[in-house]
C-alpha cells in the first residue's frame, strides 16, 4: 500500500508541475475535469446519484461547466449571476420531479457546486494572475506541505489532540509543525524565485505569511472532508487514485487552500 501511495503521489506532483507550467486552456480543462470528477464523487457519498447521473447531480455539474466557462471567457462579473441562476435550475428540478428528492439532497447539490468548482477554479485564477506560473505554486505549498510536515511533527512531538473524535491522530504539535513548515516553504520559494518575478523580487516575509496563512486553512479542509465521510459512513471519497481514494480525499485541503492564497496573493504579491 505505501508503495502505491508512493508511485501515485509522484505522477500527482509530476501532473501537478506539467499543467501548472502548461496553464492556459490546458490548466483549465484538467481543473474543469477534476472539478466534476470531485463533485461526482461528493453527490454519490451524500446519496443524490449512483454509478449513473441524477437530473440534481446534472443540474449542478451543468452550473459548475458554465461557471468555468465564464472564467475562462473573462467574464467575471457575471460568475455571481450564473450561480444564482445555476440555483434556480437545481430548485426546478427538485420542484418538478417532486417527490423524488429531498431537501436535504437538493442542498447538497448546491453546496457541491462551491465547494468543489468554485473553490478548485482558484488554482487556475491564480495561475492567470501576474507571474501566476510562480505563485500558483503556493497552493501545493501551503497544503501539500503543510500536511507533510504537520505528519512529522506530529510522529516527533504530538501529544494533545487537536480533534479527538473527528481524527484521533492529528495533535496540536503537528498543526503548528506544519503551518510553521508551510511558511518556511514559502520564504525559501521567495528567495529562490525572486529574481524571476516580472514585479521584482517580493519579499520573504509575504511568502512566508501567505504559505503560513494557507497551511492553517488547509487544516479546515482536510478535516471538513473527514467530517462528511464520517456523516456518511464512508472511508474514501473514491478509488481513482491509488493508495489515495479519489479527487475529493487528495485535494481536500487544496480546496481550501486556493481561495485564499488567490485572495493573499492578489493582495500582497
Amino acid at each position: 500500500m505505501l508503495r502505491t501511495r508512493l508511485i501515485s503521489g509522484v505522477f500527482l506532483v509530476a501532473g501537478a508541475v506539467l499543467f501548472i507550467c502548461l496553464g492556459g486552456w490546458v490548466l483549465w480543462s484538467v481543473m474543469l475535469l477534476i472539478s466534476l470528477i470531485g463533485m461526482w464523487e461528493l453527490y454519490r457519498v451524500c446519496g443524490i446519484c449512483g454509478p449513473s447521473l441524477t437530473l440534481p447531480a446534472a443540474a449542478g455539474m451543468v452550473t459548475a461547466v458554465g461557471y468555468y466557462l465564464l472564467i475562462a471567457c473573462g467574464y467575471g462579473s457575471l460568475q455571481t449571476v450564473w450561480l444564482a441562476l445555476g440555483f434556480i435550475l437545481i430548485m426546478a428540478v427538485y420542484v418538478f420531479t417532486y417527490p423524488k428528492y429531498n431537501s436535504g439532497q437538493v442542498m447538497a447539490v448546491g453546496f457541491g457546486v462551491i465547494y468543489v468548482a468554485v473553490m478548485l477554479s482558484y488554482i487556475y485564477q491564480t495561475r492567470c494572475l501576474t507571474d501566476g506560473e510562480y505563485t500558483a505554486w503556493l497552493i501545493m505549498f501551503s497544503s501539500w506541505g503543510c500536511d507533510s510536515f504537520a505528519y512529522l511533527f506530529g510522529r516527533l512531538f504530538g501529544k494533545h489532540k487537536m480533534s479527538p473524535h473527528l481524527s484521533p491522530k492529528k495533535t496540536v504539535e503537528g498543526a503548528i509543525g506544519g503551518v510553521a513548515g508551510a511558511a518556511a516553504l514559502g520564504a525559501l520559494y521567495a528567495w529562490i524565485i525572486g529574481p524571476y518575478m516580472s514585479r521584482g523580487a517580493a519579499p520573504v516575509w509575504e511568502y512566508a505569511l501567505i504559505c503560513g496563512a494557507g497551511g492553517l486553512v488547509s487544516m479546515v479542509g482536510d478535516l471538513a472532508a473527514s467530517a462528511i465521510k464520517r456523516n456518511h459512513d464512508v472511508k474514501d471519497y473514491g478509488k481513482l487514485i491509488p493508495g489515495h481514494g479519489g479527487i475529493m480525499d487528495r485535494f481536500d485541503s487544496v480546496i481550501f487552500t486556493a481561495p485564499i492564497i488567490w485572495l493573499l496573493a492578489s493582495l500582497f504579491v
